[in-house]
């Protein structure tokens, strides 16, 4: 609480100074004064005010602020702190990538390369998952060797830079496939499968007919075989979004060399054994041929006599016609 004296006390004040001069004791006087000078900076005055207002002069107050300004000045701090307030409470989430990387290098030396990409992989806390070495039997074809690399996604650029540093990039390539969606529906249809998996068992436990029991269990089976489902397909994108591939292709600079010729006299002789060998398979085929008409010999002559006996019931049939035929000499 503030008192402010205005010039309409002073008259007061004077009064109450003309009563202390004619008191009788000058300590009632002192007393008076004292209290009154203690008593009015003690209720808030400002030090000067006592004497603004003996001389005249009245305080200049500051101008209180419209309430419209001041609604307005609440709503621009509530404003201004909404999109702070609300970019806290929803953060923005991180979309889940299945990432594929495809790099094709021509190197020196493709053993060499291989060695060092393993030990690249290594590194970077992945596996090898494939590995293929062709050694085309053309000297013209270049030696080419693929391998098939999964790393964690953290670390794919990491190891795609690591892998270019090995020879001479001819192609690389990079695929990002979004499956957040999937992610998110599916953690969703498996919180309400777990749902109803609790509901199907509370009726389960309560008394009922056979019947009653046995649909109960047979759609607790249908919902944990869903349940099974949604969970590996989950476990499944989760482990393709932790780890990303790369298809690594290694050329060689210089096409292989053909090893030497064999000389004549090793030619001759790897001839002559295979020559050999082809004798032996043919003599052991034409006996296996032999044991298997032997086999089946009484078959044989059973069809044979057959045929025999057709035939010539055939032609005994037929003469007894053409002498018929014959006009009469």
């Amino acid at each position: 609480m503030k008192i402010y004296l205005t010039t309409n006390s002073l008259p007061q004040v004077k009064r109450n100074l003309n009563l202390a001069k004619k008191s009788t004791t000058p300590f009632a006087m002192v007393a008076f004064l004292t209290l009154s000078s203690t008593a009015l900076p003690s209720c808030g005055a400002p030090p000067n005010s006592l004497e603004n207002r003996v001389a005249g002069s009245a305080p200049q107050a500051s101008p209180a602020p419209a309430p419209g300004a001041i609604r307005g000045e609440a709503a621009d701090s509530k404003m201004a702190a909404a999109p702070k307030q609300a970019s806290s409470e929803t953060p923005a989430t991180r979309p889940q990538l299945i990432k594929k990387a495809a790099l094709s290098l021509v190197v020196k030396s493709i053993d060499s390369s291989t060695k060092s990409v393993t030990d690249i992989v290594k590194k970077q806390q992945g596996d090898i998952l494939g590995f293929q070495n062709e050694k085309p039997p053309d000297p013209s074809i270049r030696q080419t060797a693929t391998m098939e690399i999964r790393v964690p996604q953290e670390r794919l650029e990491t190891t795609l830079d690591s892998l270019a540093k090995l020879g001479t990039v001819q192609n690389r390539a990079l695929t990002a496939e979004d499956v957040t969606t999937q992610l998110v529906d599916n953690e969703a249809r498996l919180r309400n499968l777990r749902k109803s998996e609790e509901v199907v068992l509370k009726i389960m436990e309560r008394s009922g007919s056979v019947g009653d029991v046995l649909k109960a269990a047979q759609e607790l089976s249908n919902i944990r075989e869903s349940i099974e489902r949604i969970d590996a397909q989950l476990k499944s994108l989760r482990n393709q979004v932790a780890y990303s591939t790369i298809s690594l292709t290694l050329e060689a600079a210089v096409s292989s060399q053909q090893t030497p010729e064999p000389a004549l006299g090793l030619r001759m002789q790897e001839t002559w054994g295979k020559a050999t060998h082809s004798v032996g398979e043919l003599t052991l085929g034409l006996f296996d041929l032999g044991i298997w008409l032997l086999a089946y010999s009484p078959y044989f002559l059973i069809l044979g006599a057959g045929v025999y006996g057709f035939k010539r019931f055939k032609k005994q049939q037929s003469v007894p016609k053409i002498e018929e035929l014959k006009p009469p000499q």
